[in-house]
């Protein structure tokens, strides 16, 4: 057993692209990709992606990571991709933001049973600050609620928070960076999306050029980097830490709204963006010594071949 430290400022930074690069996918979905396509879109996100970091790194898993790469593979993108964009075609965008932004919570629950990272009240207290600041930025008056969008939008928060203990639990195999990492699960959640989205919407639709772009961002940047860079700190940040980057997402989906729609920031707003951007910075500070992470290293059986990698 290895205690690894908390991630530097640097890395902090570095991760919090990915939550970042996320904000933009509520505004490119309903934007530029046809409507009513949730699952399509997901395994368009997803499998092409997954391809081509397979192509890139040409490291496949090897033993119990064919298991592993297949859970984690389900939990943050096989299941996580599907339940986002059901809720970001049936909820409006504030809501589904706000249940999303309760993820820390859900992430140091998880660390407390599979980390035994006990939660402190510090945390606690930022998890809820982190939502409520969230909920002040983005929540306005809805009407009635979509009670499908609304399970989806919770069980997809759930199933990213435990893909994200998972990963930090599990680690990495010894000579496997983490853009391999991020191809085996991008492929393995893909391939579990693609039968699941043909049954249930058909034939791919027929897509224009905005289409084509958006689907082309959302492989690529939103999809293929963002999760190379969220893998690689979480290999280098505590869960916690990486949990707490995730209000960034709907702070960033709100603000990107805004600008496309030329609106300006209500003081209310305001309070709310200081109070969920101060939530996730106290989350990044390190947590008491007894209480930090053990990092479990794979033994030499769940290797995988070294092959030349890109």
């Amino acid at each position: 057993m290895a205690i690894r430290r908390p991630g530097s400022s640097a890395v902090v930074a570095v991760t919090a692209l990915a939550p970042v690069s996320w904000g933009t996918t509520y505004a490119v979905t309903t934007g530029f990709l046809p409507p009513d396509r949730p699952l399509f879109t997901a395994l368009a996100r997803a499998l092409p992606a997954g391809l081509l970091l397979l192509a890139v790194t040409r490291v496949l898993p090897r033993g119990t990571w064919w298991a592993k790469a297949a859970v984690l593979g389900a939990l943050n993108i096989g299941a996580f991709f599907p339940l986002l964009f059901v809720a970001a075609y049936r909820l409006p965008g504030g809501t589904a933001a706000v249940v999303g932004s309760t993820g820390p919570l859900f992430v140091v629950g998880l660390s407390a049973l599979l980390l035994g990272q006990r939660p402190t009240p510090r945390t606690l207290l930022a998890g809820l600050a982190a939502a409520f600041g969230v909920s002040l930025v983005v929540l306005r008056g809805a009407g009635a609620l979509d009670l499908t969008g609304v399970f989806a939008a919770v069980a997809s928060t759930g199933s990213m928070a435990a893909g994200t203990v998972l990963t930090k639990r599990w680690g990495r195999p010894d000579g496997v960076g983490p853009l391999a990492l991020t191809g085996w699960q991008l492929t393995a959640g893909g391939l579990l999306i693609a039968p699941v989205a043909f049954l249930a919407e058909g034939a791919p639709p027929a897509l224009d050029a905005p289409a084509v772009g958006g689907y082309l961002y959302l492989a690529l940047a939103n999809t293929a980097v963002a999760y190379w860079l969220w893998f690689r700190g979480i290999g280098r940040l505590t869960a916690t830490q990486a949990g707490f980057l995730g209000p960034l997402s709907p702070l960033t989906a709100a603000v990107v709204g805004w600008a496309a729609l030329g609106q300006a920031l209500t003081p209310v707003q305001i309070a709310g963006m200081a109070l969920a951007c101060g939530a996730t910075l106290a989350g990044q500070l390190p947590a008491p010594r007894r209480d930090r992470p053990t990092t479990v290293h794979p033994t030499p059986a769940s290797a995988p071949t070294p092959a030349p990698r890109g």
